[in-house]
């Protein structure tokens, strides 16, 4: 018997994988997140999928994402990027890496853990939904609005509130697999709960 997904995996395993066992699970790891979040980024106007199939490049591409050394990229290094056809050839997007990179060493010298600030803005526990339809995902919420405001307040890009509610579903700040789909339980199993 087939197992039941949520609508959007479809049929290539590639997808149907990262919905299996990424899509959903709570993260807590600052640099998984802050690689999340620039990932969720290059997706603006493009399909998930797209940026999904390229993500071994852009970690190749951006040194890993340890914002340590994207810092130090400089106009040279754009410059090569544009040139990699491993990812997206936007130089908005990719500066935006640079930039989300800064910021994110800026808010680690002001003392704030970035795996705190994110988790902020759902309380510190993952906000369980029960949808039974894909039609009823929202796609962005009062969380994703202020989320989207302080990481721009910050200095972050391509964190508009429709891209951060995508970021708070991949990273399990929500639950939004519906409930019928065979991951629904096994994320709520591994949810973040309140310290």
């Amino acid at each position: 018997m087939d197992l039941i997904r949520c609508g959007w995996a479809g049929k290539e395993k590639i997808y149907q994988d990262y919905h299996d066992q990424v899509w959903g699970r709570a993260v807590v790891d600052p640099k998984e997140l802050f690689a999340k979040l620039c990932l969720d980024g290059q997706q603006a106007g493009l399909s998930w999928i797209t940026i999904l199939k390229k993500q071994a490049n852009y970690e190749a591409a951006f040194a890993d994402f340890e914002p340590a050394e994207i810092v130090r990229f400089n106009e040279d290094d754009v410059e090569r990027l544009m040139q990699n056809t491993g990812i997206v050839r936007n130089r908005l997007k990719i500066n935006s890496i640079i930039k989300n990179a800064r910021a994110y060493l800026k808010m680690q010298e002001e003392g704030i853990h970035f795996s705190d600030f994110i988790w902020q803005f759902v309380d510190n526990r993952t906000v369980i939904n029960r949808w039974s339809d894909m039609s009823q995902v929202p796609v962005s919420t009062a969380a994703s609005d202020a989320m989207a405001k302080e990481l721009k307040k910050r200095g972050f890009t391509f964190v508009g509130s429709t891209i951060c509610y995508a970021f708070m579903q991949a990273v399990g700040l929500v639950n939004d697999h519906i409930v019928d789909c065979h991951c629904h339980q096994v994320c709520v199993d591994v949810a973040r709960k309140a310290d």
